[in-house]
Order: C-alpha cells, then sequence, then structure tokens
C-alpha cells in the first residue's frame, strides 16, 4: 500500500474528501515526524513506538576500493511494533509466546528455607 492508497482508504471509511483524508494522512506524519527529531517517542499502543537512536561510529569496508572506511555516528529513527501489531502478523508466535510466558511462571521455584547451624560440640573435658 502506498500513500494514494492509503488516503483513498481513509476518504472512504470515514467519509471525507481525498483532500481532506491528504491532509489528516500529513498531519499525523508530520508530527511523528517532529517529536521524533525532537528526542521524544511516540508510542501508539497496541501498533508500536517511533523513537530516535544514536548509532555509534565504526569502520566498514568499501569493497569496490577495498579499503576501510570510517562511517561517522549519526541518529537515526526507529519503529518497534507493539505485541497487538505482532500478534496481528503472525498469530502462531504470539501464541508460542504467551505459551513459554505461563510456563516459566510455574517451573519457578520457591527459595529453600535457610538451613539450622549445626550445635557447637561442648569442649572434651580433661
Amino acid at each position: 500500500m502506498n500513500r494514494i492508497e492509503l488516503v483513498e482508504k481513509i476518504a472512504t471509511a470515514h467519509n471525507v474528501s481525498k483532500a481532506e483524508a491528504a491532509r489528516i494522512l500529513e498531519t499525523v506524519t508530520g508530527s511523528i515526524v517532529a517529536a521524533v527529531k525532537k528526542g521524544d517517542p511516540v508510542q501508539l499502543i497496541g501498533f508500536g513506538t517511533f523513537k530516535q537512536v544514536a548509532r555509534a561510529a565504526r569502520t566498514g569496508f568499501n569493497p569496490q576500493a577495498g579499503a576501510k572506511i570510517k562511517i561517522a555516528a549519526q541518529k537515526v529513527p526507529k519503529f518497534v511494533p507493539g505485541a497487538a501489531f505482532k500478534a496481528a502478523i503472525d498469530p502462531k508466535a504470539a501464541k508460542r509466546k504467551a505459551d513459554m510466558a505461563a510456563a516459566a511462571k510455574p517451573a519457578a521455584k520457591k527459595a529453600a528455607p535457610a538451613k539450622k547451624a549445626a550445635p557447637a560440640k561442648k569442649a572434651a573435658k580433661k
């Protein structure tokens, strides 16, 4: 799905013109970009989180020249999908994760009570 198809879907679903749907989409995407640019995460519960991460400087390799190159540190946007989004894409994986979490809880054992210290032996009398 591209931007035009998304605008058409918004317009038909909410009975608005395509121009108004395009403005709404632009407002949403512009707000997300502005917030992430400032360093604020944008969390849409059930969908995911948009945030800014710092990528450290590193050494790369130019295969054409066969030389090492330095890649500068940079800030990049990152999207982390939410649990509901992941479950919608792969329900089997979500079920496996839920089953593993449920199985891990009863398996945790209680700590054994501390053992009592052995009574001190009496010194032998001479």
